[in-house]
């Protein structure tokens, strides 16, 4: 269901990385963005060059700062950070906010309110069919038109088919959901969990412990999302472990490149200051704890990640509470 006008909120790497999918797919695509300097330089040479190097960007991708453009969408996608997400959507005009689909692409938890990002498109934009996309993938590899998969949930199965087709082309490729509660939690989990393998990495703990922490931290998540409501097949398809495995691996995933340097003894400021990027993780590691309390979750790791970002223990004795914990069955 190629030819829509597909309009994409937020002209950073990952905003222009699925204005470039919705393009390739047939589409119209449109990014809004805040920074003028960024909005001339994909229209004029048709790259973003501070996001995305010199990959080229398709001629039917444009880029504008007016909101007004949501006039016109059949689509909107929501590619801002997690934090940034209701505060955005509270500015646009009540008379843009049309009944179209609505789909949040971060992957985290709002920190004051412990919202999901369908939670905020929901209160923020009342009249939207809120729907997530999450699953491995970075931006790099979706804007150069690398062979990518990803999870598109939404409550209205039909509906979410019919954005799933507006946006799949030969190398981008979204399986359908209706589990968006689990999708949305696992998307948010796994940068939690990238954290701690990246530290893990960082303080030269080798590739057993990392191996090791990956299955518990699947377990972990499994569990969390089961007491949400979250689906147990969600936590081992692309949002749950394909995610995770990607995240827990690779120095492209800030949120391992992050948790590196806190492996290596870095507080968070030290990190930050060092301008690796965002790394959603930091902000949703605190939520996600907040909300396996209330679940009645056990959740070791999510505690440790923020002993660690809190700088209240370091990674070694971390991994010292964490093995001497009661021994279990491993499926406990």
């Amino acid at each position: 269901m190629s030819g829509r006008r597909v309009m994409v909120i937020g002209a950073g790497a990952w905003g222009t990385a699925l204005a470039q999918a919705a393009a390739a797919a047939g589409n119209d695509a449109v990014l809004i963005g805040r920074d003028q300097v960024v909005v001339d330089q994909i229209n004029d040479q048709h790259m973003n060059r501070g996001y995305l190097g010199e990959i080229g960007l398709s001629p039917r991708l444009s880029a504008t700062t007016r909101f007004e453009v949501l006039a016109a969408a059949d689509l909107v996608l929501s590619a801002v950070p997690a934090q940034t997400t209701r505060g955005v959507l509270d500015g646009i005009e009540a008379d843009l906010k049309r009944q179209v689909p609505v789909t949040a692409t971060a992957k985290g938890f709002e920190t004051k309110t412990l919202a999901l990002q369908s939670e905020i498109i929901a209160a923020c934009w009342p009249d939207a069919l809120p729907m997530v996309l999450s699953g491995p993938s970075f931006a790099v590899d979706v804007a150069a038109g690398r062979p990518t998969a990803v999870t598109l949930a939404g409550a209205n199965e039909s509906r979410v088919r019919e954005v799933a087709e507006t946006l799949a082309s030969g190398t981008f490729r979204p399986y359908v959901s209706t589990d968006l509660t689990g999708v949305e939690l696992a998307g948010g989990l796994k940068n939690v969990y990238a954290l701690a393998c990246g530290a893990v990495e960082g303080a030269g703990l080798g590739l057993s412990a990392r191996s090791a922490l990956m299955a518990r931290a699947h377990a972990e998540l499994t569990r969390l999302v089961l007491a949400r409501g979250g689906q147990a097949a969600t936590t081992v398809g692309l949002a749950g472990l394909g995610d995770l495995a990607l995240s827990c691996t690779s120095p492209q995933s800030r949120n391992y490149r992050f948790g590196i340097e806190l492996g290596r003894g870095k507080s968070v400021a030290e990190v930050e200051a060092e301008g690796l990027g965002l790394a959603e993780g930091v902000a949703t590691s605190p939520v996600a704890m907040a909300l396996a309390r209330q679940s009645g979750v056990d959740a070791p790791l999510v505690e440790a990640v923020n002993l660690l970002l809190g700088g209240r223990m370091k990674i070694a004795d971390l991994v010292h509470m964490l093995m001497t914990r009661p021994l279990k069955k491993e499926d406990e």
